[in-house]
């Protein structure tokens, strides 16, 4: 299916496997509930950067739900990407598998100034999908006996969080994975989230220990260790530091060799000063008043092993079957993975990725990911069978945006129509 604007469902081999068409299904209406970057007021007032936190569940009606035309999943996602771009996105893509069967679909560009179509075998930046990565790491790590994800902060991390009443003796890293810690997130910070949203100087350094520092000088502690769900970046970074610590190298090169050449992961990497992206990708954008600015090249070391990784849909999809299939953990680990702390009535986040309780009956597991000019999503069955995921190339720290909203939407709908 394709019209004149260039948007479109395609079939094609899924990482050189059988391609095919999505079965055709009655559309269910989905629920769905995301954490991502939004603003806080004052930073709305100075940048409109923001932080992430847990996002509204979409409302309202979209092309999914307008158009009786849309029947299979492909044709609901398609109908979504569609609307994103009715709703300002430059581009958006996205892909529907069942099995070996793999649909693809595109609306607008993939590049404002030369208009190239949207690809959805592009690369782009995956943001907090990140987490699923270092969290598998550290879950392997486990497995190995190298480590306990009981063990403390402080024994792996002597003095790293130590100030203003927080305690590394008392924290877990299972509490810095399923984001229990108590430890406020660095990204709130105007002096962080400032100079990210503005990308004035992509290369400015920023030490892990030092986005931890920022985080801990924010407040007092306001819960105790493993008491509540709150999402934070800074639990991440010290995941990634906790990485270093035990293997003596850092997150990245312990996912390119755990992760990326075991499963033939291609076109991801995770860049740790280079914000700059080759080959085939999605051009980034970010809306900034009434003006749209590149945002392509960005500040990766503001995220590190919480949100700096580039990936595909393909190389996404992949990575998340292997990961829901046990390929890439033991079964005591996946155990672990898969210990989910309530958010909401109907999510529940287990070890960097997140359980979903979907309103057409179904469950799911996925994340988001949400980076300066880029914003994704992953849907999983709980045997990597059925999955869905979509991107767009605007991002400008908000959530909750009409796009984000009608996308969602058609990501929720695609799955529930599988």
């Amino acid at each position: 299916m394709r019209d004149d604007s260039g948007a479109g469902i395609e079939t094609g081999p899924a990482n050189r496997s059988t391609d095919g068409g999505a079965r055709r299904s009655s559309r269910v209406r989905g629920h769905r509930r995301w954490l991502l970057p939004v603003a806080t007021a004052a930073c709305l007032l100075m940048t409109g950067a923001g932080t992430a936190t847990a996002a509204a569940p979409a409302t309202g009606s979209s092309a999914a739900e307008s158009s009786t035309a849309a029947q299979t999943p492909a044709d609901i996602l398609q109908a979504g990407a569609q609307q994103g771009i009715a709703d300002g996105y430059p581009g958006v893509i996205g892909m529907v598998r069942k099995g070996d069967t793999t649909q693809y679909v595109h609306a607008g560009v993939g590049d404002r100034a030369t208009k190239v179509p949207a690809d959805p075998k592009a690369k782009f930046r995956i943001g907090s999908n990140t987490k699923a990565f270092t969290s598998t790491v550290l879950l392997q790590l486990e497995g190995e006996k190298k480590l306990s994800l009981d063990d403390t902060v402080a024994k792996w991390l002597p003095g790293a969080v130590a100030a203003n009443g927080y305690d590394g003796s008392k924290i877990t890293i299972r509490q810095l994975l399923n984001h229990t810690s108590g430890l406020p997130d660095y990204f709130k910070t105007i002096q962080i989230n400032g100079p990210y949203f503005l990308n004035t100087n992509p290369r400015e350094v920023f030490p892990p220990q030092n986005l931890v520092d920022v985080a801990l000088a924010m407040r007092a502690p306001t819960t105790e260790p493993g008491e509540k769900f709150d999402y934070s970046n800074t639990n991440y970074v010290l995941a990634g530091m906790v990485i270093k610590a035990v293997t003596g190298e850092d997150a990245a090169t312990q996912i390119q060799r755990r992760i990326i050449e075991p499963l033939g992961l291609r076109d991801t990497s995770f860049p740790t000063s280079d914000p700059a992206l080759y080959g085939n990708h999605l051009h980034g954008y970010a809306i900034r008043t009434i003006f749209i600015n590149d945002a392509t090249a960005s500040n990766v070391q503001v995220f590190g092993s919480a949100g700096a990784m580039v990936s595909t849909m393909d190389d996404l999809a992949t990575f998340s079957r292997a990961l829901m299939t046990g390929k890439l953990l033991e079964p005591a680990q996946m155990a672990e993975l898969k210990t989910t702390v309530p958010v909401t009535a109907d999510v529940g986040y287990g070890l960097g990725i997140e359980r979903i309780q979907l309103s057409c009956g179904k469950s799911a597991w996925g994340h988001n990911g949400a980076v300066l000019g880029y914003f994704s999503e992953w849907l999983s069955s709980e045997d990597g069978t059925e999955q869905v995921a979509h991107a767009n190339n605007e991002f400008h720290l908000l959530g909750g945006t009409p796009g984000q909203a009608h996308t969602g939407k058609a990501m929720t709908d695609a799955f529930c129509a599988l």
